[in-house]
């Protein structure tokens, strides 16, 4: 129902009559890449909030959003940037990478808005003032996902650092090796368990996304760390399973900023802007609770908008 503009209180009460059948015949149209399913969590989503949610101002324009690949693997942009669309008018230009690359393009000026997950890794471009507005989005989890054989016994293990224990013995994994947020939350994960790199048997570089690297290590057999979202995406097409998950440390937030205009003239603030004010919206964080959900049986993502870092996840 974003579409509807409605001049009087009269006239709302009568639309909202009708409201269903409207949102699900725009709705579905605007999420023709989703599965049916997505479009019809959308356009619900839309429906419900609608009648107590402005419509937004069409300032139209383009922008050119860096993220990461698991908002690009897992469908999540295929139904927002339509949605997006729609209530702004503005094109966005998706360059989908790893945060580590998403963040450099941010501080280079390459980039209007970044939406990132790796918050350690953010810091020093916030310290910078290369990156403002910073809005926590949501959250999903990393799991360790193996072979059905699980070769190192994986799933028998308690915790984490007995699980990477038993993969470092054993092998093979495969990392991402791109500098994103997974590869980052990786290497954090195994200097918390004492391992070193050069002690995990097998352990190879894919230098690839999300999606890459989750078919290499199917096809080879290995263990490798993966965003749920991503995973629960692409799963129908891979033999691999969650082996270990759960650990707090685990906890894969995303959050998205402004390039700072003042220091890159160029940067289209007004779009990147209406981006940001358009992910924490009462109606966005809706859709993204209900994305695929019906699909999985299970949220890919958790919406946090409000949410300090502390409180993700509690």
């Amino acid at each position: 129902m974003h579409r509807l503009r409605i001049p009087g209180a009269i006239f709302a009460l009568a639309l909202l009559t009708m409201g269903l059948l409207v949102a699900c015949g725009d709705d579905d149209d605007d999420a023709a890449t989703a599965s049916p399913s997505s479009a019809a969590t959308t356009a619900a989503a839309a429906a419900t909030t609608a009648a107590a949610s402005p419509t937004p101002a069409k300032i139209g324009g383009e922008m050119i959003l860096a993220t990461t690949t698991s908002t690009q693997d897992s469908g999540l942009l295929d139904v927002l940037v339509p949605l997006f669309k729609e209530q702004t008018g503005v094109d966005i230009k998706v360059i989908a990478v790893g945060t580590g690359a998403a963040l450099e393009m941010g501080a280079k000026g390459d980039a209007d808005g970044v939406l990132v997950h790796s918050p350690s890794s953010e810091k020093p471009y916030v310290d910078r003032g290369e990156l403002v507005g910073g809005k926590i989005v949501m959250h999903n989890d990393f799991v360790l996902v193996g072979p059905p054989s699980d070769p190192a016994r994986v799933k028998e293990t308690k915790t984490l650092k007995d699980a990477l224990t038993a993969i470092a013995a054993t092998g093979p994994f495969i990392s991402r090796g791109d500098n994103s947020g997974t590869h980052t939350k990786e290497l954090a994960i195994w200097k918390a368990a004492g391992i070193e790199l050069t002690a995990v048997t097998g352990r190879e570089e894919s230098g690839q996304g999300m999606g890459a690297t989750l078919n290499i290590a199917d096809q080879k057999k290995a263990y490798t760390l993966t965003d749920r979202a991503t995973y629960l995406s692409l799963k129908k097409n891979l033999q691999l399973e969650i082996v270990s998950s759960g650990d707090v440390s685990l906890l894969n937030i995303y959050s998205v900023y402004v390039v700072n205009p003042e220091k890159f003239p160029k940067v289209k603030k007004e779009q990147a802007q209406a981006w940001v004010d358009f992910l924490v919206s009462p109606a966005t964080q809706q859709v993204i609770a209900g994305f695929k959900k019906a699909d999985y049986g299970e949220s890919l993502f958790f919406p946090d908008a409000g949410k300090t870092l502390d409180q993700v996840g509690k």
